[in-house]
């Protein structure tokens, strides 16, 4: 196989994989519906883009060699002209996630599930990795503020992955060191219900080897170890367990002094390098995975203390008195409620104004209630329209299905086309965009306006 031709290559993972192959000196190209950030720096990078789905275009090199690997994205279509073209030709096609478990088998695998947590724990973890100069080759789901990609690479046979619940894709994982970050009621589009979501992770967690380890967020071990054959641990953020924090010291701009405490042992005076309590509990996922597979104390707590954070996971982009601007990729009310809890943390008696784009209709529809309940911790909200991705629009549902739940007075829908005029007449203290969508096409455009607004 000389050949890869990636249909949505500008999808997180999928770029991840692109890079991948172009390391390893095979011509790469592919299909995405829309130019980003991400798909010029491919293209920088001397991987071929096209952004129309005709059979016409895909290039000539892939066409007349059908022995190419044909890779796609579950949020591609199923009507995709060129993906149907592969399917009618007989060439070989694989789905992400079914890549990236060809790609794990051979390695040893330390992966990272969650229905959130996953990225910034998973990023975590491969810099504690890296950073200690044992090195890993590990598929982000974020573009890592250390490293500048989601792609790292090593000649060990360290493995870190982002084992992505959505479509099932982690059950093509057979992990030597799980995490779990939480299980919660997500993607009801394709499990129905919570129960059936909490089956899969239990599915994830009995593909953990048998001489491998299962790390387990406190208060899941009960829900989705039943199938598990591997040693089971547990992780919390302050609660006595197998790994936990204790000591845990405010300093300024919202960071933490801890004291993380692992089985036979306890590391003082460690401290992230990004604000926020939430990054707290995520370093101690990271941390325990990290112990586990073998790093020293001295190291992790060193490593710790650099970590950068990721981009779009409480991406902290403008930050005075007068004014400050964090970018997140929140789109679940429990990621909501989490990172507006740990910005309270940070800017304390402060006005904070969130911007949310609501990510899939089915998701407004059934978390409604949620996303007004963790919105209204905010002190004025800015809806978007939603962000449609695979789906088709659901009569009766729409951004004002939260707007009228969402108990402030200062409220108001917004869409892409007056967006940044109703934030240019605002006085913005604190403001915060969230979202999974295209909602990062505006954040270079607020930051450069705030700046300029604001003198920063």
């Amino acid at each position: 196989m000389d050949n890869v031709y990636l249909i949505g290559i500008g999808g997180i993972g999928m770029s991840a994989l692109a890079r991948y192959y172009k390391h390893n000196n095979l011509f790469v190209a592919g299909y995405d519906r829309t130019p980003s950030n991400l798909t010029s720096h491919l293209q920088a990078e001397g991987i071929d883009i096209n952004f129309q789905d005709s059979v016409d275009i895909i290039p000539k090199r892939i066409k007349d060699n059908p022995d190419s690997l044909i890779i796609f994205t579950p949020a591609i279509p199923k009507d995709s002209a060129q993906l149907q073209w592969f399917k009618d030709n007989d060439y070989k096609i694989l789905k992400r996630s079914q890549a990236l478990g060809y790609l794990a088998a051979s390695k040893k695998c330390l992966a990272v599930a969650g229905t959130h947590g996953k990225t910034t724990t998973s990023t975590l973890l491969a810099h504690l990795l890296h950073d200690s100069g044992e090195g890993c080759t590990a598929f982000l789901g974020g573009i890592s503020s250390n490293y500048n990609t989601n792609l790292i690479l090593s000649k060990n046979n360290v493995l870190v992955a982002e084992a992505d619940e959505f479509d099932r894709s982690f059950l093509q994982l057979w992990p030597e060191i799980a995490v779990v970050t939480s299980a919660d009621a997500d993607h009801l589009d394709i499990y129905n219900n919570h129960e059936t979501i909490l089956g899969a992770f239990a599915d994830f967690a009995g593909q953990v080897k048998k001489s491998g380890t299962l790390i387990v967020k406190k208060g899941l071990e009960s829900k989705i170890t039943g199938k598990t054959l591997s040693k089971v641990l547990i992780y919390s953020y302050d609660q006595p367990c197998d790994f936990f924090a204790s000591e845990i010291v405010p300093m300024d701009g919202g960071f933490f002094s801890f004291t993380f405490n692992y089985p036979g042992g306890k590391i003082e005076g460690c401290r992230v390098g990004i604000p926020g309590w939430i990054n707290v509990e995520n370093a101690i996922a990271a941390s325990a995975i990290a112990v586990t597979h073998g790093l020293s104390p001295e190291s992790i707590k060193k490593s710790l203390a650099t970590f950068k954070g990721v981009r779009r996971r409480f991406d902290i982009r403008i930050n005075t008195p007068e004014c400050s601007y964090i970018d997140d990729y929140a789109h679940h009310p429990g990621e909501l409620e989490a990172a507006i809890s740990s910005m309270r943390n940070i800017f304390r008696n402060r006005k904070l104004t969130v911007v949310f784009q609501p990510h899939l209709y089915t998701r407004t529809r059934d978390f409604a209630d949620g996303f007004a309940q963790s919105l209204g911790m905010a002190d004025e909200l800015i809806l978007m329209d939603i962000y449609p991705a695979r789906e088709l629009p659901i009569d009766g549902v729409s951004s004002k299905m939260i707007l009228d739940k969402v108990k402030l007075q200062e409220k108001t829908l917004a869409n892409k086309d007056n967006l940044m005029e109703i934030i240019a007449n605002k006085k913005i203290d604190v403001l915060v965009t969230f979202g999974a969508g295209d909602i990062d096409r505006f954040t270079d455009m607020i930051e450069k306006q705030l700046k300029e607004q604001y003198n920063v």
